[in-house]
């Protein structure tokens, strides 16, 4: 009697176990899951030379999320086993980085400021447009940078019913609807620029909860080529400003600025070594048209900075970013 081939197992053949672990192919999902968990929980070994390479890395982690969601998905699709299992291993290091980001905001209380930074664009067409956006947020201060001298008449008039109290020096500025005092330039001129560059202001708001040193600054550019991130007068520029804000000496700051750099770039280390930082929201707020990175900031010394949000475009390549700061 001859058996038909197909009927049974062939001779010698081993069955195929489903999800036993996807062959050669499970493995090398494997290891690659395994190098995305090690480069998310220790980037800052990461060398920052050539091309400030660590820098680059940084300013796009959290969408490091993106790449694991797809590395779940092809472990499912080839129903690897060891894969599926790997891939726990840089979910849980992205969760521990950026999930309570993801999470919504909590009441941060009654004490407390309403704050909105915004780049509004040297290029903007319609800076009184731009204005009554911000006006709508009801915010306590707006930070503005990249204020021009025709545009700043327009600036001016459409604030000042809502925000009596302002100061601006060069192209940055802060108005309030609580009184200023101790306007000052703040100095973070890189070495290697010679012409006339202000970006960097100081002030203190008497708010009903207490006094509060409010920093606006614009940092330097920083540009992406063939050598990498071209980032020196923005670290140098971070610098300064981290050095006049350990000088400062009203406990409760608040920093708004367009710092060209990511929380978790390591460049703006001066800064987030002395303030806290956003506990919650993503709010990508650059290039306005797809936000891939937010580098309009806002940060806090003795006070929480408890979410972030952007609001809709205005004529800015930039999204407003606005926050709620509770204040001990």
């Amino acid at each position: 009697m001859v058996e038909r081939a197909g009927a049974g197992v062939a001779s010698g053949a081993k069955p195929v176990v489903p999800g036993a672990g996807g062959g050669r192919r499970g493995w090398v999902l494997a290891g690659f899951a395994v190098v995305v968990a090690g480069v998310l929980a220790f980037h800052r070994a990461v060398p920052n030379r050539p091309g400030r390479i660590g820098s680059l890395l940084e300013s796009f982690l959290p969408w490091f999320g993106v790449l694991i969601v797809l590395l779940l998905g092809a472990a499912l699709v080839r129903r690897a086993a060891v894969a599926l299992v790997a891939v726990l291993l840089p979910v849980g290091v992205w969760v521990h980085l950026f999930g309570a980001l993801s999470l919504p905001a909590e009441d941060a209380g009654g004490r407390g400021l309403v704050v909105v930074q915004h780049n509004v664009s040297d290029e903007n067409d319609d800076p009184a447009g731009t204005a009554r956006a911000l006006i709508e947020t009801g915010a306590d201060l707006i930070a503005l940078e990249e204020v021009v001298a025709p545009q700043l008449p327009v600036y001016e008039k459409e604030l000042a019913a809502d925000y009596p109290h302002h100061v601006v020096r060069g192209t940055v500025g802060l108005w309030s609807t609580y009184p200023l005092s101790g306007e000052r330039l703040v100095d973070i001129k890189p070495r290697s620029i010679a012409e006339v560059w202000s970006r960097g202001v100081r002030a203190v708001v008497h708010s009903p909860y207490g006094d509060v040193a409010a920093y606006v600054a614009h940092l330097p550019s920083v540009r992406i080529g063939a050598g990498g991130l071209a980032s020196d007068r923005r670290d140098e520029s971070a610098e300064l400003l981290g050095r006049a804000i350990a000088a400062e000496s009203v406990d409760t700051v608040i920093l708004l600025g367009d710092l060209n750099g990511a929380v978790d770039d390591r460049g703006l280390e001066p800064l987030t070594s002395r303030l806290n930082v956003a506990e919650r929201g993503f709010a990508f707020s650059f290039p306005a048209s797809l936000p891939l990175a937010r580098i309009d900031q806002v940060m806090a010394r003795s006070a929480t900075v408890a979410h972030l949000r952007t609001l809709p475009a205005t004529g800015s390549d930039h999204l407003p970013v606005v926050a709620r700061v509770a204040l001990g």
